[in-house]
């Protein structure tokens, strides 16, 4: 279907986690040599961001006066479906979009299968975190502080609607412990969970 002026794919996956494939022309990513799926067809990049909140004012609010954001337009799939709106940040586009969906009957999101962890923002680093650290707490919003992940640092806080969000470093990046030539290929787990890496890599379900 078309949505949003792009033609798209609505699937779940076996846990019930909701994907949407979208044709993105504008977008021209590199493609990867390796992969077994044609160059014309691979996925090379991650779209929009979409959430659902029962009222939009204060998370709004956040967006806009926190975190910089700038509301760009409004859509709906059908006149029967709830208003997306549609926040901007960085030079925008699609991989740089928070689409924000206001439905006062959507179910609360519970942790579990099918379900979104938090939504991950990215800042260049560590400095550029301190100062992101400083602004949330300015604004009321408590949150963790600085919370080292090995592979970039990060700040944890929630929006007012519950959300968790996420604001981590780019480095040093997920080449810290592996070639960039390999990235990928093989299971890599930061030292603070490599002691649990049978009890991890035995809950691994298979792809195909």
């Amino acid at each position: 279907k078309e949505r949003n002026g792009q033609l798209s794919l609505d699937f779940e996956d076996f846990e019930g986690q909701r994907f949407r494939m979208v044709i993105d022309a504008a977008n021209k990513v590199v493609p990867w040599a390796k992969s077994p799926v044609p160059a014309e067809r691979q996925i090379i990049g991650l779209g929009p961001i979409s959430m659902a909140v029962p009222r939009l004012d204060r998370t709004e609010a956040v967006l806009t006066q926190v975190m910089n954001m700038r509301k760009v337009r409004e859509y709906a799939m059908t006149s029967h479906t709830p208003e997306t709106h549609v926040f901007e940040m960085g030079p925008g586009g699609p991989g740089a979009e928070l689409h924000v969906v206001v439905d006062p009957n959507a179910p609360q999101a519970r942790p579990g299968a099918g379900g979104v962890h938090h939504v991950a923002f990215r800042t260049p680093d560590q400095d550029g975190l301190r100062q992101w650290i400083e602004r949330v707490g300015k604004a009321g919003l408590r949150n963790s502080g600085e919370v080292e992940r090995f592979y970039f640092t990060s700040l944890y806080f929630r929006e007012p609607n519950g959300i968790l969000f996420e604001i981590a470093t780019d480095v040093p990046g997920f080449a810290a412990d592996e070639p960039m030539e390999t990235l990928g290929e093989s299971l890599a787990l930061p030292p603070f969970l490599e002691s649990r890496r049978a009890s991890i890599e035995a809950g691994l379900k298979p792809l195909v």
